[in-house]
């Protein structure tokens, strides 16, 4: 309960620069693009900062990297609320909020998490990561609350106090290590990854039959590739409903709806995963996925695109645990943090990418249509690979059985 309480306050950082972005265009008399960098430069700071918190986890334990997290987050909240600039609000977003604060809680997180569990780990991860959805229906509409009635830089000053205030207490619940992992010395007996039972066996030293590298730029390409569809519509609804005329509030409210059934999505697809593995989950998602991209480039009513927002969520919900829980079935779980940041990083740069190509792509076209098959060709990237490696796990069934053990829990 702590860390999904965790990953729901930080969530105000992926959300926060998306909220606020009309008013922010408005205030700095910004293009589309330029008021969506931003977001980009704070999804691309969380991916690199998810790398460097997940070994700063892997090295002194979840709590130290959480509380860092914590104090930075407070400090970005309240820096970039008094930026001058465009450009420092962005900065101060992408270091501060991205970087060294938000990413603190979701790699490092979701990694702690996966070492606890073993038969119900796909489940274990989905109730963590939906933190990060449920932040989504809580602050969208909290933000664009008092963004109207005290304005957005009172707002972020009340959240980066809100931060440091709540983390830090929740943060020395995590003080516990995880169960020690008995290591194995390279070059002893094949190692046997039993969470992956559901493909057959898996060695860590070529899994799936691939060079381990190989296996994860693989899945970084594909974490770009569903992401940068995905963040069509996570950042830019507000901006889309705005200039639809239905108003930016019925655009959080979209948001709020979307995360909503993100996380139903979520807890869906971590009960899913634990009967058919993380792959296939991966590929489900991935399809339904672009299938809502699709039934977005009709509907320009506002029930309609109600509907459709609570579609894209519920589909959506469950991609991003499931990299994180195949990086746990096929690769050394003392490589968790690290690997699962990697990926992690991948989605995110993803999300950044995404982000701001489809605000690129509206000031070039004037409208969001071309934004939306934009995205649709990124998920199709993403489906090809996962694709290819469900092709590569149920060919690994006709190879011969591996009998030695290994303690992969």
């Amino acid at each position: 309960m702590a860390s999904l309480a965790l990953m729901t306050i930080s969530g105000a950082g992926m959300y926060g620069a998306s909220v606020v972005l009309p008013a922010v265009q408005r205030e700095f008399s910004a293009a589309r693009a330029q008021a969506s960098f931003p977001y980009t430069l704070t999804l691309i700071g969380f991916g690199i900062g998810g790398v460097l918190m997940g070994r700063l986890a892997d090295r002194f334990g979840v709590m130290v990297a959480v509380m860092l997290g914590a104090i930075c987050l407070g400090l970005g909240f309240t820096a970039a609320g008094s930026a001058t600039s465009l450009l420092q609000f962005g900065v101060l977003h992408g270091v501060l909020v991205g970087l060294l604060g938000v990413s603190a809680t979701f790699a490092p997180l979701a990694a702690d998490t996966s070492q606890w569990f073993t038969r119900r780990r796909g489940i274990a991860l989905a109730i963590c990561l939906s933190g990060n959805y449920l932040a989504g229906v809580v602050w969208p509409p909290l933000m664009q609350h008092f963004i109207e009635t005290v304005g957005w830089r009172q707002t972020y000053l009340g959240l980066g106090i809100f931060c440091v205030a709540s983390m830090l207490p929740l943060a020395l619940v995590l003080r516990r290590p995880p169960p020690a992992w008995v290591s194995q010395p390279v070059g002893t007996a094949v190692p046997v990854v039993r969470s992956a039972r559901f493909i057959g066996h898996s060695d860590p030293r070529r899994p799936l039959g691939l060079p381990p590298s190989l296996l994860q730029f693989l899945l970084c390409v594909a974490g770009v590739g569903c992401c940068v569809a995905m963040a069509m519509p996570q950042v830019h609804i507000v901006a889309y409903c705005t200039d639809l005329g239905f108003g930016a509030a019925r655009g959080a409210e979209m948001l709020s709806l979307m995360m909503g059934a993100g996380i139903v999505s979520r807890l869906a697809s971590g009960w899913i995963s634990d009967h058919i593995g993380g792959l296939h989950t991966l590929l489900l998602g991935s399809v339904l996925q672009g299938v809502a991209l699709l039934l977005f480039l009709p509907v320009d009513g506002l029930v309609p695109l109600y509907v459709v927002s609570a579609m894209f969520g519920l589909f959506q919900g469950g991609i991003v645990p499931s990299y994180a829980l195949i990086v746990r079935e096929y690769f050394v779980p003392g490589e968790a943090g690290t690997r699962v940041g990697m990926v992690l990083l991948a989605t995110m740069l993803g999300m950044a990418l995404g982000g701001w190509l489809s605000g690129a792509i509206f000031d070039w076209t004037g409208s969001y249509h071309a934004a939306f098959i934009n995205g649709i060709g990124w998920n199709l990237l993403n489906v090809s690979i996962v694709v290819f490696l469900v092709y590569r796990a149920r060919k690994s069934r006709s190879q011969p059985s591996v009998t030695a053990s290994w303690a992969a829990r």
